[in-house]
């Protein structure tokens, strides 16, 4: 009896140590990341057969267990990778804000202080010191487009940083991940789990999860194998896939990422990426910095365009007089053609499409894709980025202010290109007129008004629209009804008739003629007479600095011209520069908007595991006292066997 009762004791005691050592664990690791309860499970060591029954043999500690949820682990490693990608958005898009300030520092009024300084020069087009301020202007103007740019560009490179230092992590944490799964797999055999390597493992994936969205699948010798991407494999048991940083296939300039196994090395579609901050990383690149690229490239195109348009039109100050140059050279057009796409043999593209610009007015702040129409033989697919708009179309088409050259080789079926028809104009914008004189402030015509007019008609305007304007012209108008009826010709400078007509003056209409718009005020009565004639003193002539000022109030930004011919009004420069700021303000509000909420799903999501697996210290100190009295009562029942056996050995000595 004494025997079995020390038997019993000694399997109480070991049993009550090690709840005590378990107990005493959870609570020493109450805040280590990732840590799960363990407790210790005890069964009864069964009864031993006699003629008076079943004699109870005591306790025997079976193993020890882990708190474990996997759904809530799932959930938890989910919203972890959910909040990283809008962090990492939310974070970089509070830096794209900068590019874009409010204010007398803006785009927005570098431009309105340049079109605002032709008004000194209007006043007073003689003066070289309007004429300089002009200049200083201008170079602000370009300065702050191409500082914006650079801006970008910076913001482009810190990606680059940032994707690849996330790649390098997933790769550590990936290989790590695959060791453990072979040491797991290891003792799977034994009956028993490897705690505190299940929970390196669940953790390590969290963490995982923060740089890209995992899913696991487990497997029966205990491993996980994960899964990015759609399906792409990034550890399967005991093998550890990679990733790797790879060049865009259009840009160089920017990145993407790539996936190595025993199978090779796939690129990973930025859309296939839906977590992590490799996810919010490539959203921002391929998403917000294209568009912030695209929306400086517009308003430094539309705006560098139309003034070197409207400046050539004009009459310059230099002896003799001249058309105006350029105030503004831009960035050029680009198409990048896919890093797939055929080359010949001294490794050069052998398709090379090109852009022109043909109305800067009218190019929106988008990207294009071109590839062959797989459904119209001979034409080509023209998918524009920002809203998803394709188009059949042709070699010479023109398009939102571009016309496409397909050029001598034609693309093959699985070729592509990238379109950036605005997307470098804004990084190498400067000014290149250095001469004041250079500023075209007159106009090449002035029109004047009959002397014996009896109407109340008056001249309003004379704009000069076309740089075939021929400036040795003089045409006459003649209105021969009080209705607007009017009689037109042109003459050449030896005033012999090249052509003339007849036509009707609408009120609020222009006179069209010889790549000129006249427009009247009042009402002309039949017997007025308009004489539009070359300038005869340009140095004191204003009239193309009058409609250098009207570029104020032009919309000059992303003008549409619809398919049944209606026009749609662009936008000012300024009012393109608001809604740019808007635009990334909104964007910078939703991802906080959007970061603060999946934030506040994690922490949801961390605390219910938490509340499943964490360690209570309330409840551990209760339990270390019940472990406490259970030893101190295996002690005692010990105590008492040895008691017993003691005078058992007395009773048969004697």
């Amino acid at each position: 009896m004494g025997t079995s009762l020390n038997s019993i004791g000694v399997r109480a005691m070991f049993a009550a140590q090690q709840a005590l050592q378990t107990t005493s664990a959870n609570i020493a690791n109450a805040n280590t990341p990732g840590y799960s309860r363990q407790s210790v499970v005890l069964s009864t060591s069964g009864g031993q057969y006699t003629g008076a029954g079943f004699v109870p043999k005591g306790v025997q500690v079976e193993t020890i267990m882990r708190a474990h949820n996997a759904f809530l682990t799932r959930e938890a490693q989910l919203s972890t990778a959910l909040s990283a990608a809008d962090v990492a958005r939310r974070d970089q898009l509070s830096r794209l804000e900068s590019v874009f300030p409010t204010g007398e520092s803006g785009i927005g009024a570098a431009a309105a202080d340049l079109l605002n300084s032709f008004v000194d020069v209007a006043n007073r087009p003689g003066d070289a010191a309007a004429r300089q301020v002009v200049l200083s202007n201008a170079d602000e103007y370009a300065l702050r487009i191409r500082g914006a740019a650079g801006k970008i560009s910076d913001l482009q490179r810190g990606v680059i940083d940032d994707v690849r230092n996330s790649v390098s992590m997933v790769n550590t944490y990936a290989q790590r991940v695959a060791e453990l799964n072979s040491q797991i797999a290891a003792v799977q055999g034994t009956g028993h789990d490897p705690n505190d390597m299940l929970d390196q493992r669940d953790q390590i994936i969290k963490d995982l999860s923060g740089y890209i969205q995992v899913t696991t699948v487990p497997a029966d010798d205990g491993s996980l194998s994960l899964f990015i991407a759609g399906g792409q494999n990034l550890v399967l048991g005991g093998r550890a896939g990679a990733l790797s940083a790879t060049p865009d296939p259009y840009d160089a300039s920017r990145i993407g990422v790539s996936v190595s196994d025993a199978g090779g090395t796939r690129p990973l579609s930025a859309d296939s990426l839906v977590g992590g901050s490799l996810a919010g990383l490539m959203r921002f690149q391929n998403d917000d910095l294209v568009d912030a690229r695209n929306l400086i490239g517009q308003m430094a195109a539309a705006l560098g365009e139309r003034l070197n348009e409207q400046q050539s039109f004009g009459l310059d100050l230099r002896n003799p007089p001249g058309s105006g140059a350029p105030i503004f050279q831009v960035g050029a057009p680009r198409v990048l053609p896919a890093a797939t796409n055929v080359r010949d043999a001294s490794g050069a593209f052998v398709s090379q499409p090109t852009l022109t610009v043909t109305d800067a007015s009218q190019l929106r702040a988008s990207d294009y894709d071109l590839r062959l129409d797989p459904a119209n033989a001979g034409q080509y697919l023209l998918t524009r980025l920002s809203d998803g708009n394709a188009r059949s179309v042709v070699d010479g088409a023109s398009v939102d202010g571009f016309t496409l050259n397909i050029g001598a080789n034609a693309p093959t079926g699985s070729e592509s290109f990238l379109l950036q028809p605005v997307g470098a104009a804004g990084d190498s914008m400067r000014r290149v007129l250095d001469d004041p004189r250079g500023i075209a402030a007159a106009s090449p015509l002035s029109a004047t008004v009959g002397s014996s007019n009896t109407g109340t008609g008056t001249v309003q305007s004379l704009r000069v629209t076309s740089t075939a304007v021929d400036a040795t012209v003089t045409a006459n108008v003649s209105f021969n009804s009080n209705t607007g009826d009017y009689d037109w010709e042109l003459r050449d400078a030896g005033n012999a008739v090249l052509s003339s007509g007849s036509a009707t003056w609408t009120a609020g209409q222009p006179i069209v003629l010889n790549g000129f718009e006249l427009r009247l005020n009042g009402v002309p009565r039949s017997g007025d007479t308009f004489q539009v004639s070359p300038t005869l003193y340009p140095g004191s002539d204003n009239g193309n600095a009058l409609a250098l000022i009207d570029l104020r109030d032009e919309g000059l930004v992303g003008r549409q011209v619809l398919s049944d011919g209606t026009v749609v009004a662009g936008d000012t420069i300024t009012s393109a520069y608001g809604q740019a700021m808007a635009d990334i303000g909104v964007r910078v509000q939703g991802a906080t908007a959007a970061a603060e909420v999946s934030a506040s799903v994690q922490k949801d999501a961390d605390s219910a595991l938490q509340s499943k697996v964490g360690v209570n210290l309330d409840e551990e100190a209760a339990r270390l006292i019940q472990y406490q009295q259970s030893y101190q009562a295996a002690a005692k029942v010990l105590q008492i066997a040895q008691s017993i056996f003691q005078t058992l050995l007395e009773t048969a000595g004697r």
